[in-house]
């Protein structure tokens, strides 16, 4: 995907917020065996259903830097801080995202072609939250790499301030999802509705 300005993007689709905004809970769970979904493969001895990624830990160049883009535009809060660790949370929880520049202080990202890390993907509660970090971006004029509605969620996609790839996404429930005639997940490619995401939890502007 070819990698464009938010401001282009975003230009000319100034929103008004709400009075008031309903808070939501984080994390919701996997839809589980009842939900009907089938993997295509199984494991000779399954994971429990309820494993998930706890959290991811990087590592960064510089640790000021990573917080003005995770605390200062996303809105993280700082849960704990270290001698070269910082570690980041939402809602209470212990951490979601961790960085340290133990062994990489100063360091460069990695070049084109190496293998590793593709994206972390920061999963949002609502569609609303998503739209909100949406506009933070746009705010800040943030790059953006590309949009995509994959039918199971909703995704942005860019690059955080060391270049780490990074998804912001929202999962639409479980029974929405498309699967075939077998219960194996399909993925869509569809166009996201951008204007619509921007507007998600807010009012729209007066004329």
């Amino acid at each position: 995907m070819e990698r464009i300005a938010a401001a282009r993007c975003f230009r000319g689709m100034e929103v008004k917020a709400r009075s008031s905004v309903k808070p939501s809970g984080s994390y919701v769970g996997n839809p589980g065996p009842d939900s009907g979904i089938e993997p295509r493969a199984y494991a000779e001895r399954p994971i429990d259903a309820g494993a998930d990624i706890g959290h991811v830990h990087l590592k960064a160049a510089d640790l000021e830097r990573i917080k003005a883009f995770y605390v200062g535009i996303l809105g993280f809060g700082v849960m704990v801080e270290l001698p070269g660790a910082l570690f980041l949370g939402a809602g209470g929880y212990h951490h979601t995202l961790g960085f340290n520049t133990w062994e990489s202080k100063d360091g460069a990202p990695p070049p084109p072609g190496a293998t590793g890390l593709y994206h972390v993907a920061i999963r949002y509660p609502t569609r609303a939250s998503l739209g909100d970090a949406l506009r933070r971006l746009r705010d800040a004029s943030w790059p953006i790499d590309g949009f995509n509605d994959h039918g199971t969620h909703e995704a942005i996609y860019l690059r955080d301030s060391e270049e780490n790839g990074l998804e912001l996404c929202w999962d639409r429930p479980p029974e929405e999802w498309a699967r075939d005639a077998e219960g194996h997940l399909t993925f869509a490619n569809r166009r996201l509705d951008l204007a619509g995401l921007l507007r998600e939890g807010l009012e729209e502007s007066e004329p």
